[in-house]
């Protein structure tokens, strides 16, 4: 039943959304849709342009995101930009709406700037595009969303959901090639950073839940930012603080024929110090409720990937299920080397690993898996997916990780996706979007077609486990075991990553004259810290994974 892994209204935790209104009152989400699973982002990008680009009079366009580069290609043609496109639809006479993050201080490495050229600039083209700033300390707005309603046809209309930011270093393709237009980041990720990422294509009933969410932010009587400084910013540029009205809401989009995702809209929303959300005074966690729940009926595979895997919330989250159910596995994929290599912020970011790595290995050393995926030129591909598959019968796409921050103190946004097939122990049809999704995913990293990956968990658990042995003795890493789970002994200069880099900014080199295994997979395992990376690190890890939550344990919220 959807009920035993959906959550019910009331376990929301969050009696003041409106996102569940249309729903029966013994139910959170919406059936007869269908979701499609978009990997990597010159995919999506190709997509989202072509349909923005099919847009008229008295459409709606909404976006949220992160980060929105405004001359990032949405194609390789040079008009293609995500300003030009938004703009022209803008010219058009779509209403244009978008909400970006203000994100902290420029001259710290991020990207507030970058934010508020595209809103000049849609701006200016009769869209609105705003930056927001209604963040708990050290918090982001972190949610990844397009909404796309047609005037004339309902059964157009589409929703678009995940980790793919509309920004540099997201358009790649499977070969992993890279964004033309990248961003900076370590050198051992090489010149044109390879990136590996999701998304989620959604037609149907739930589009209506994803808009509800998005106008629950716009329409919030909170001010854009309550921090004085940033608010006079703003009025001597000339900025715009104030959202403009958005047309009615339309009824849902009708069923799709042959739609059999039910789809549960899940978010994050800190409790806000000065003022909280109208719709969310005092925060909402449904995230982490609603992947509990379902965590909570796994039995044979639960399947990650994810930027990050931090924390010993999250550690307890997955290693508590282990512990309960002697059958469940556990494979993960994430980056083989953080996103940062400054002294400081690199100890964070492995201490935050270690934290969940060493309670997974913990609970069950012989069933779980660790991996991070390397390009077919040798460099570490940077893994920003956010998926988790239980027992190829229910998935979750969107923009949280797997630490604190995403699950208590940032804004995100994650589709619940089950299909309404599914029957206890016979599990979902082949064609459901879970295992669909799986598939793919599993697919591209061991170097098979979709269709030629195995259904069955422990198939596919000793498929990828082969795969990623073969590849460490190409390119020559050993190391110590621990059961299953291969943890190889970190090397200089990168001390405490997990695979052997040899040299900053040069691919790792294989086996002369040997040709290389076929796949991406690597083993790694948890990384060793330094004296004093170990001094400092603790020390530090909040800034990087600060937890706002209100009563979570064992990453569950507990009433």
């Amino acid at each position: 039943m959807l009920s035993d892994v959906f959550l019910l209204p009331q376990e929301r935790g969050n009696p003041h959304t409106r996102v569940d209104a249309r729903h029966p009152d013994d139910v959170a989400w919406s059936t007869g849709n269908h979701v499609r699973p978009i990997v990597h982002g010159a995919a999506y990008f190709a997509e989202l342009h072509e349909r923005i680009t099919a847009l008229g009079p008295g459409d709606l366009l909404l976006f949220a995101d992160w980060r929105g580069d405004p001359d990032e290609r949405l194609t390789d043609d040079p008009g293609s930009t995500l300003s030009a496109t938004l703009s022209a639809a803008a010219r058009r006479g779509v209403t244009v709406r978008g909400l970006l993050w203000r994100s902290h201080w420029r001259r710290f490495g991020f990207h507030s700037e970058k934010s508020r050229l595209l809103g000049i600039e849609v701006n200016e083209a009769g869209g609105q595009c705003l930056r927001d700033m209604r963040v708990a300390p050290g918090g982001s707005h972190h949610q990844k969303v397009v909404v796309l309603r047609h005037a004339d046809d309902p059964t157009r209309d589409i929703a678009y959901v995940g980790g793919i930011d509309l920004c540099h270093s997201r358009r790649d393709t499977a070969d992993h090639d890279g964004d033309p237009q990248p961003i900076a980041m370590p050198q051992v990720f090489g010149p044109r950073p390879a990136w590996h990422d999701v998304h989620a294509a959604l037609t149907g009933p739930a589009v209506h839940d994803v808009e509800t969410t998005f106008r629950e932010r716009w329409e919030d009587s909170t001010p854009l930012t309550s921090n004085p400084g940033r608010f006079a910013s703003s009025r001597l540029q000339g900025e715009d603080l104030d959202p403009r009205p958005l047309p009615a809401q339309a009824p849902p989009p009708p069923p799709v024929e042959g739609g059999h995702e039910a789809v549960q809209v899940l978010r994050t929303y800190p409790e806000l110090i000065a003022k909280g959300f109208d719709f969310a005074p005092e925060g909402e966690r449904s995230i982490a409720r609603g992947n509990s729940k379902a965590v909570r009926s796994a039995r044979r595979l639960v399947y990650l990937e994810d930027q990050y895997l931090w924390s010993e919330e999250v550690g307890r989250h997955f290693g508590g299920a282990l512990r309960e159910q002697p059958d469940l596995h556990l494979v993960a994929v994430i980056p083989i080397v953080p996103d940062m290599d400054g002294g400081l912020s690199l100890a964070a970011q492995l201490y935050g690993r270690r934290l969940a790595m060493d309670l997974l290995l913990d609970a069950a050393p012989d069933r779980v898996a660790l991996f991070g995926l390397t390009s077919p030129t040798g460099y570490p591909v940077y893994v920003h997916s956010k998926v988790c598959i239980v027992d190829d019968v229910w998935a979750s796409v969107g923009s949280d990780n797997f630490n604190r921050r995403s699950w208590t103190n940032d804004s995100e946004l994650s589709l619940a996706i089950q299909d309404d097939r599914a029957r206890g122990d016979d599990g979902a049809p082949r064609d459901a979007f879970a295992r669909r999704l799986r598939r793919e995913l599993v697919g591209e990293h061991v170097g098979l077609a979709a269709d030629e990956v195995p259904d069955d968990p422990m198939e596919v658990w000793e498929l990828m486990g082969r795969t990623a042995d073969a590849l460490d003795a190409w390119y020559g890493d050993g190391g110590p075991s621990r059961g299953r789970v291969h943890v190889p002994r970190p090397k200089a200069p990168l001390k405490g990553t997990a695979v052997r880099w040899r040299r900053r900014g040069r691919p790792a080199l294989g086996a002369a004259g040997v040709p290389r295994p076929p796949g991406r997979l690597r083993r790694i395992g948890p990384p060793e810290l330094g004296r004093w990376q170990e001094l400092v690190a603790p020390r530090l890890y909040d800034l990087f994974d600060p937890n706002g939550t209100l009563g979570l344990t064992n990453g569950l919220e507990q009433d």
